[in-house]
């Protein structure tokens, strides 16, 4: 995005008992996203944009949010519509109110047409049980979508034309993006600053809303410490964080496997499954990012080896070659 190009419109469209933080994540990720651009002397990127089918609603946490712009009758300028999520099953949340079908009604005449059309610059994002909404409204047939995991078999019976995938954080499918839960939109919110402006920002903000650590642009890749990180098997995200916590134990496949309350061999299957790689490649990844850190920081070769769990410079040596011709 250069200074000749107009700011990308972010709609959130919030309804009766919208969850609060649904909203405030990933509008705080934009805004922020913009003061870096300040601080860069660089114009904004995004303009957000707060409409509603009526002027006024209360929050999932009572309080009001009043200033609601009517949903426009056109999208005049390239515009992210943002679905925000509310709490419930899916009977609660799928409440055909007036607001709620006011919102259908509306993503089915102005938004759908306008995805539809060939290079669209327009984007539907959902966060949480907002996809609930876009489903109910007819707009995901052929999409490939997520939701929070108590919400996938409800999205599914919504929308049986949809390609509904549990265990992410979230998903991109062509102009529809949509995420699997509350702070899951905070995450999809880095992640589209950063193909719209670049890692370097993206990191910036989240620096700035201390979230997980995001890798500059001038990096080849983003930070192995966050390889296989984007599921949400709770076994497989156990063992990571246990390897991460105490790089240094001795971090064989029964000893995980036990960690995980699983077999050695079911262990296996899950981190190829859901993580990509085996149990063994990922502690090694962890030890590996972490002696550069620790390099990068000042220590010594020798001290950032012991830190980073590695019993010799050997030991080090190998788990660079293996990564290198993995």
């Amino acid at each position: 995005m250069n200074a000749a190009t107009p700011p990308i419109d972010v709609l959130l469209v919030v309804l009766p008992d919208t969850l609060l933080l649904d909203l405030a994540g990933p509008a705080e990720a934009f805004r922020l996203a913009n003061q870096q651009l300040q601080r860069r002397g660089r114009p904004p990127a995004f303009r957000l944009r707060f409409a509603g089918a009526e002027p006024s609603a209360r929050s999932s946490v009572g309080l009001t949010l009043a200033g609601l712009e009517p949903l426009p009758a056109s999208l005049a300028v390239p515009t992210w519509v943002v679905l925000l999520g509310r709490p419930g099953d899916a009977t609660q949340v799928v409440r055909r109110q007036t607001a709620w079908l006011a919102a259908r009604q509306w993503l089915a005449r102005v938004v759908a047409p306008a995805l539809a059309a060939a290079d669209t610059p327009h984007r539907l994002l959902t966060v949480c049980v907002g996809v609930l909404l876009a489903a109910d409204a007819g707009l995901l047939a052929g999409r490939v979508v997520t939701t929070h995991h108590e919400m996938l078999d409800d999205l599914r019976t919504l929308a049986p034309a949809a390609h509904v995938q549990g265990n992410r954080v979230f998903v991109e499918d062509g102009p529809l993006a949509s995420s699997a839960g509350i702070t899951a939109g905070i995450d999809l919110a880095l992640h589209l600053i950063a193909a719209t402006l670049g890692e370097a920002l993206a990191s910036a903000v989240a620096q700035v809303m201390v979230v997980y650590h995001r890798r500059s642009a001038d990096d080849p890749e983003r930070s192995p410490l966050l390889a296989g990180r984007s599921h949400l098997h709770p076994a497989v995200h156990a063992v990571q964080n246990a390897v991460l916590e105490a790089p240094g134990e001795d971090w064989t496949l029964e000893r995980m496997a036990a960690l995980a309350h699983v077999t050695p061999r079911h262990l296996a299957r899950l981190f190829r499954e859901h993580a990509g790689l085996t149990p063994r490649e990922h502690v090694e990844q962890v030890r590996l990012a972490l002696a550069q850190d620790a390099k990068q920081a000042g220590l010594h070769t020798k001290q950032a080896l012991a830190l980073a769990g590695f019993s010799s410079d050997r030991q080090w040596r190998r788990a660079r070659h293996r990564a290198a011709v993995s």
